[in-house]
């Protein structure tokens, strides 16, 4: 009886049954564990919730005179909107939400136009009508972001493979502008703007590198995961887990007619959440290029994912070239100086 309610309620339920393997192995979904003998209907739920950017068709033409449809060329853009849209439903839901909906939480309606994302990407050297690669949808977004005052997110892009937590925790405990906070004595909760941070990653030459694919995983299971941008050369997936040697992905490659916002601001959010059983793939088959998000909602937050990383290292035996840690885990009043080499933890 109670598969019969989840078969009418849920669509792909059976789908889902049957395709996912009956495995002793657990499911990852965004820092989430799944059971796949008795947890198959809460993964469905989690999937289904995520916001799905597809292709659209009808908008207005770009700039007045370019495409009014981005099939072909926008999946790396469309999955950056679904790497912020899951950043902004953290910082506003929680990551424990697994019921968005757009028409109720109007807030969320900032995931910015194809046609603002496309002209950001004319400063990174890109045409409108231009395949994007991970990297330069994680540059766009961070302009894109600067004039969403409401969310006030932080946005940190890795550059030569390294996170550099002094810069981080300037960039979240400044103002608007750059000055850091002037307030005496332990930062308070509210002077920490949330963080995405985004790591943009070469795992191979032509192919990922076997080596990297367990410390690809633990990413996964962070709590802060935002997923991988990712796929294959010229395909772009928004990559949300994995199971034992598959990742599981949601695929922008589905062009569906263009939603117009109602009157009071919200949208029919229907074709906005994937009906269908989420996609998979073998691990070895991804592209090397990818970008790494994480989402660290307070100065805790983001203490535990450098502590995560830093077990990671251990854990896989992996050689740190370059990791000083100093105060940033023992004196709140001390702004902790630490580089973490993230390509150490990608090391050979």
């Amino acid at each position: 009886q109670v598969l019969a309610k989840c078969e009418n309620q849920i669509p792909g339920f059976s789908e889902l049954l049957e395709d996912f393997p009956e495995t002793d192995e657990p499911a990852w979904i965004l820092g989430k564990c799944y059971h796949l003998k008795t947890e198959k209907l809460e993964l469905l739920s989690d999937v289904k919730s995520r916001l799905w950017f597809t292709y659209r068709k009808k908008f207005s033409p770009i700039g007045g005179t370019g495409p009014s449809s981005d099939s072909g060329w926008g999946c790396m853009l469309r999955c950056g909107q679904m790497i912020l849209a899951q950043a902004l439903i953290c910082r506003r839901l929680g990551r424990g939400n697994v019921n968005v909906n757009l028409k109720r939480d109007p807030v969320l309606n900032v995931f910015f136009l194809l046609f603002l994302t496309a002209q950001m990407g004319v400063g990174e050297g890109k045409s409108v009508g231009e395949w994007y690669g991970p990297n330069t949808v994680a540059q766009v977004l961070k302009k894109l972001t600067l004039f969403d005052e409401w969310n006030t997110l932080a946005v940190y892009i890795s550059m030569d493979n390294t996170v550099v937590v002094e810069d981080i925790k300037k960039l979240c405990k400044s103002l608007y502008g750059g000055e850091l906070s002037k307030s005496q004595g332990p930062p308070h909760h509210d002077e920490w703007k949330p963080l995405l941070l985004i790591i943009p990653l070469r795992m191979g030459i032509n192919h990922i590198n076997p080596v990297y694919i367990n410390t690809l995983k633990e990413c996964f299971k962070m709590p802060q995961s935002l997923g991988v941008l990712g796929g294959k050369p010229n395909n772009a997936y928004y990559f949300i887990g994995f199971i034992g040697d598959e990742l599981i992905y949601l695929d922008p490659h589905s062009t569906q007619a263009a939603v117009d916002t109602e009157e009071d601001g919200s949208v029919d959010d229907h074709s906005y959440h994937c009906q269908r059983v989420p996609h998979r793939m073998k691990i070895t088959q991804l592209d090397p290029s990818v970008a790494l998000g994480f989402f660290c909602y307070t100065e805790k937050d983001f203490e535990s994912w450098c502590s995560l990383v830093q077990k990671v290292g251990m854990k896989d035996s992996l050689v740190w070239s370059d990791l000083n840690l100093v105060s940033s885990f023992l004196n709140e009043t001390l702004l902790g100086i630490c580089r973490v080499h993230v390509c150490s933890l990608f090391a050979v």
